[in-house]
C-alpha cells in the first residue's frame, strides 16, 4: 500500500549498513541530585542509557563500536555534571569527520527558567536540563547554578553539525512548570522527570505571550539552523507537560525504572530500525495511545523524512538468524522486539523463502530484553526434523493483540474507594471478562484513584497506567460515588471503563493490521474557515486545529480490485463517530469532506481509516456500528458480522470473550485489509 500517513508498518530491518563513516554517541543519564533534596533523586535514567548502550553497540542497524559511545551516569560511569558534559561534546566535536553520525540522548530532570534572552523566547522561558551538579538560582546572575540551557545545548548540538555530522538528539526529560497529581502509587513507584520552581528557588516565570495561530506546532526547546549536517530532535513531552518513569516493561519479573518515552522509543525502534523519524515518531505516539503510558504528547523535529540512523531503509520482515544448541535455539531479539514467552515462531532454512516453505516451529521458552530462547514444538502436524542446514531464520509469523484492559483499583482507607469495594461484584459483573482489576500498586493499563483535592472528592477517577494527572480535571474521566448505591456505581464505573476499552482496543487493532498490501494512496486535509484552500495534514508532527476547522479524505485506488473506505474519529472523550462508507473501483479517486472540529471536547484525537478488499457487486462494507457516544453508552453491535468486522467485534465490539486474537499473515490468499491511523490535537481557536 501506498499510504501517505506514515506508519512504519512498511519499514525496518535494513540492508546494508553505511560504511563510510563513524558512529558516535554521548549518553547522559542524571540520577542523583546532591544539590536537591533526595525526593527528587531519578532512578530511571541509568536504566536507559543501558538499554540505549546496548541497543546502539549490539543492535543497530548501522555499527556502533564500543569505544565511540561514551555514557556519562552517575553511579554506572562519570556523573554528568555540568563540566563532564561540556568535555564531551568537545572531545567528540574536534573528532567527529564529514558524513558520521552522532546519537545524543539525555535523560534526567529538567526545567524552565525566567530566559537569559526574553525576546529570543515565544513564552519567555528558558528550557533547561539539569545536570547532576546543579544548583539554585541565582539572582545575581539570573539564571540557575550549573543549567544546562537549551541555547547552549543548540550551540553543541551545531558544532558538531559544522563539523558535517548529521546528529539525532533524544530528550528524555520535561520542560515544564505544569503542576501534576499523582495517584498513591503503592508497590509500583512512579516519578515524573520534571522539577518545580520551588526546588530551585526559581522566581515567578514570565508571562508567555500568546501564540498568534493555536494551529502553529508549539515552540521547541532547540532551533535548528542551517549547518553542513542534518539534525532530528525527539522530546518526550512538550514545554507545558510532564514524562514519567515507571517500571517497564510491565508484567516483566525484574522489570526497572525506566523514562516511559526511552523505552516506548526503543521498542519502536528494535521492531522497525529503518523506519524514517516521521514514521518512528507516529508509532511512538500509537504506543502511547494504546498503552495508555502517559497523558503527554513526544515533540519531533528536524529532517524527519531520513531514515533513522542515516541508515538504509528496507522492507519490514521480523526474523532473526538463530544458534542451535541441541535443543535450544537463541535469537538475538527479545521483549524489546516484541517477542514473548510461549510465542510461536517459524523456522526458516533461508530468510527468502516463503513461510509456507518452513521446516517447522519453536516455542519461545524464554525472553529478555535483548535475547530469546525457544524449544521445538509441534505445530499443524509438522515436526521439527533432527537434521537441520546451518544459518536457520527464526521467523514471527502472528501479532497476538491483547484485548483485556487491566485497571489497578484505588488505595483503600477512604470513603469513594470503600464504596468501590463494596460495588466490586457489580462492577464484574457489568464489565465482563476483558477488564482485569489488580491490586493498587500493580502494574496496570488504567489506574483508579481518589484525589482527595480535586473538584469532585467524592469520585473515583480513571487515570493513565502511571497513575500522573494535570490539573486540567475536566479531561479525566470519573465517577461519584456518593449518589450512587452499589449496583448503581458498579454499573456506571463498567459502562465508563467498556466504553475507553472499546476505542483503546480500536487503535489496537489498527496497529496489528497497520498499512497492509494494499496499492491505495491516502491523504487526510484540512481547511479553516478563514481559508479554503484544501492542505494536506501535515503527517510528521501532531497537526492542530481548532474548532470550525474542515477535515477532507483525498484517496485514490491503484488497484484492480475495489476498496471499501471508512473513515471513523476517535475522540479525546472516547467517542467514535463514524464519518464515512465509501467503495472505490479500480482507478478511482474518492474526494469528499468528511467533518468539521467542534468545541465541546478538546485535546488528544485520532482518525483511523479502514481500507478493505471489496467483492465486486457486494455490499459496500458499513462499520458504523462501531460509533458510541462519550463515555455514555454501549451500541448494540450486530452479531455474525463477516470478514474485517469479526476482529472489529473482537477487538471489543460485540460479545466475544477471549482477552486476545492472533492476526496471520494473508498475503498468500490476496490482499489483506489496512488499517492507517493519525494522531491530530485540538486546541481552543485562542490558543
Amino acid at each position: 500500500m501506498r499510504a501517505i500517513l506514515p506508519l512504519a508498518m512498511a519499514l525496518a530491518l535494513s540492508s546494508a549498513p553505511v560504511l563510510a563513516r563513524e558512529n558516535h554517541a554521548i549518553l547522559i543519564g542524571a540520577n542523583t541530585y546532591p544539590g536537591l533534596e533526595e525526593r527528587y533523586w531519578l532512578k530511571g535514567p541509568a536504566n536507559d542509557v543501558a538499554l540505549v548502550q546496548t541497543y546502539l553497540t549490539t543492535a543497530a542497524p548501522v555499527p556502533f563500536e564500543t569505544e565511540n559511545v561514551t555514557v556519562l551516569s552517575d553511579g554506572v560511569t562519570t556523573a554528568p555534571t555540568l563540566e563532564a558534559i561540556r568535555t564531551a561534546f568537545a572531545d567528540l566535536t574536534a573528532r567527529v569527520q564529514p558524513g558520521d553520525f552522532v546519537y545524543l540522548h539525555f535523560s534526567g530532570h529538567g526545567t524552565q527558567a525566567p530566559a537569559l534572552n526574553p525576546d529570543a523566547e515565544l513564552d519567555g522561558l528558558d528550557e533547561l536540563f539539569l545536570p547532576t551538579d546543579i544548583g539554585p538560582w541565582s539572582d545575581s546572575v539570573g539564571a540557575v547554578q550549573n543549567g544546562l540551557v537549551d541555547d547552549e545545548i543548540g550551540q553543541m548540538i551545531d558544532g558538531l553539525r559544522a563539523r558535517g555530522a548529521d546528529v539525532w538528539a533524544v530528550f528524555d526529560s520535561c520542560h515544564s512548570g505544569t503542576v501534576t497529581r499523582a495517584a498513591p502509587s503503592g508497590a509500583e513507584e512512579v516519578r515524573t522527570r520534571q522539577l518545580p520552581p520551588e526546588a530551585l528557588s526559581l522566581p515567578e516565570p514570565a508571562q508567555s505571550r500568546s501564540v498568534e495561530d493555536p494551529r502553529a506546532a508549539p515552540e521547541a526547546p532547540l532551533d535548528a539552523t542551517d549547518q553542513p549536517g542534518s539534525f532530528v530532535a525527539f522530546y518526550a513531552a512538550q514545554t507545558n507537560e510532564v514524562t514519567p518513569e515507571k517500571n517497564l516493561p510491565k508484567g516483566k519479573p525484574g522489570r526497572v525504572p525506566h523514562g516511559v518515552f526511552t523505552y516506548a522509543l526503543f521498542e519502536t525502534l528494535a521492531e522497525y530500525p529503518a523506519a524514517t523519524y516521521g514514521q518512528i515518531g507516529q508509532e511512538v505516539l500509537r504506543k502511547y495511545a494504546t498503552k495508555s503510558l502517559a497523558r503527554s504528547t513526544p515533540m519531533f523535529e528536524g529532517d524527519l523524512d531520513r531514515v533513522a540512523f542515516s541508515g538504509t531503509p528496507g522492507t519490514r520482515v521480523a526474523q532473526w538468524p538463530a544458534t542451535r544448541d541441541g535443543d535450544t535455539f537463541t535469537l538475538p531479539a527479545g521483549t524489546l522486539h516484541g517477542l514473548a514467552q510461549d510465542e510461536i515462531l517459524a523456522v526458516m532454512a533461508s530468510a527468502a523463502d516463503e513461510t509456507a516453505a518452513a521446516l517447522g516451529h519453536v516455542r519461545i521458552t524464554d525472553a529478555q530484553t535483548f535475547t530469546a530462547t525457544a524449544t521445538p514444538v509441534e505445530q499443524e502436524g509438522k515436526t521439527l526434523p533432527a537434521e537441520l542446514p546451518r544459518g536457520l531464520t527464526l521467523r514471527k509469523i502472528t501479532t497476538e493483540l491483547d484485548f483485556s484492559l487491566s485497571i489497578a483499583l484505588p488505595e483503600p482507607g477512604s470513603a469513594p474507594s470503600a464504596a468501590l469495594a463494596a460495588a466490586m461484584e457489580a462492577l464484574t459483573a457489568e464489565s465482563g471478562p476483558r477488564l482485569i482489576y489488580v491490586a493498587a500498586g500493580e502494574p496496570a493499563d488504567l489506574t483508579l484513584t481518589v484525589l482527595p483535592d480535586s473538584p469532585r472528592p467524592d469520585a473515583i477517577w480513571v487515570l493513565p497506567g502511571t497513575g500522573l494527572a494535570d490539573t486540567d480535571y475536566a479531561t479525566i474521566p470519573s465517577v461519584t460515588t456518593a449518589d450512587k448505591d452499589a449496583a448503581a456505581l458498579g454499573f456506571t464505573l463498567a459502562d465508563t471503563l467498556t466504553t475507553m476499552a472499546r476505542a483503546i482496543n480500536l487503535l489496537k487493532l489498527g496497529d496489528g493490521i497497520g498499512a497492509g498490501s494494499l496499492d491505495v494512496e491516502v491523504e487526510m486535509q484540512t481547511r479553516t474557515p478563514e481559508d479554503r484552500t484544501l492542505r494536506p495534514l501535515p503527517t510528521n508532527t501532531v497537526p492542530r486545529l481548532v474548532p470550525d476547522d474542515e477535515v477532507h479524505i483525498l484517496a485514490r485506488n491503484n488497484m484492480d480490485v475495489p476498496v471499501d473506505v471508512n473513515v471513523l474519529y476517535i475522540g479525546a472523550d472516547y467517542s467514535i463517530s463514524h464519518w464515512a462508507a465509501e467503495r472505490m473501483q479500480p482507478g478511482d479517486t474518492l474526494k469528499r469532506g468528511l467533518f468539521k472540529i467542534g468545541d465541546s471536547v478538546l485535546g488528544a484525537e485520532r482518525m483511523v481509516v479502514v481500507l478493505t478488499p471489496a467483492v465486486p457487486q457486494s455490499p459496500v462494507e458499513n462499520l458504523d456500528f462501531l460509533a458510541q457516544d462519550a463515555l455514555d453508552y454501549t451500541r448494540e453491535v450486530p452479531k455474525g458480522a463477516p470478514g474485517l468486522k469479526d476482529a472489529l467485534a473482537e477487538a471489543g465490539f460485540g460479545t466475544t470473550t477471549r482477552a486476545a486474537t492472533a492476526l496471520t499473515d494473508e498475503a498468500e490468499s490476496g490482499p489483506a485489509p489496512g488499517i492507517l491511523q493519525l494522531e491530530l490535537r485540538t486546541v481552543p481557536a485562542g490558543g
